[in-house]
């Protein structure tokens, strides 16, 4: 399977964000959505895997 470029994903009303720029210069973030915290982080693989 392919990986997809941006270009090539189903339109919405957004353009898609690279994980990276989300993340920044580490490989973790933490998100919030209604009062709960997520970790996203970035694999050694390159995989994204987004816990609560």
């Amino acid at each position: 399977m392919n990986a997809q470029t941006p270009h090539e994903l189903a339109p919405t009303s957004e353009p898609p964000i690279d994980a990276r720029v989300l993340i920044g210069d580490g490989i973790t973030r933490q998100i919030y959505l209604d009062n709960q915290v997520y970790t996203l982080r970035i694999t050694r693989a390159g995989k994204l895997i987004l816990t609560k």
